[in-house]
């Protein structure tokens, strides 16, 4: 494996899903504030389309950037990222850290557990990325070796 292999693993389509459905939940009920607002205090509608249009952009821009731009887990030839993972543990390490990597299902929950030689340890649930579960593992297991060699 070179020095600059990097393989950036993606958010999974249901969890984007699920992201951008309590987005535009939020933007419903400040859409309706901002109605009342603007029928009670007599303003110009134009108020409450530039809210809405400014809404839209906004969930277009979220869902762009987190369906092509965020890496919910990075691996490089030095080290591993997790970034959107609330119960990670270690958000990132060097793989000179890193004992061993296995698969675990903690509340049945198929994930990845990174354990570091200090003990402790990162946990990535394999179903929050855009990628087949085994592949993953191998990936990391790979990169792990190419660390070690």
């Amino acid at each position: 494996m070179s020095s600059e292999a990097v393989a950036d693993y993606r958010i999974a389509p249901p969890v984007l899903a699920r992201l951008v459905g309590a987005y535009l939940v939020v933007l419903a009920v400040v859409v309706l504030v901002v109605t009342l607002v603007v029928v009670l205090a007599g303003m110009s509608p134009d108020v409450l389309v530039l809210v809405l249009g400014l809404g839209v952009l906004g969930v277009l821009g979220m869902g762009w950037w987190l369906r092509t731009r965020l890496a919910v887990v990075r691996l490089t030839s030095y080290g591993y990222r997790v970034r959107m993972v609330r119960a990670v543990g270690v958000a990132e390490g060097r793989w000179s850290e890193v004992e061993d990597a296995v698969a675990a299902s903690p509340s049945d929950i198929d994930c990845v557990v990174i354990r570091l030689r200090d003990g402790r340890s990162t946990t990535i649930p394999v179903d929050l990325i855009a990628a087949d579960k085994d592949d993953f593992a191998r990936d990391v297991r790979r990169h792990l070796e190419a660390a070690a060699s």
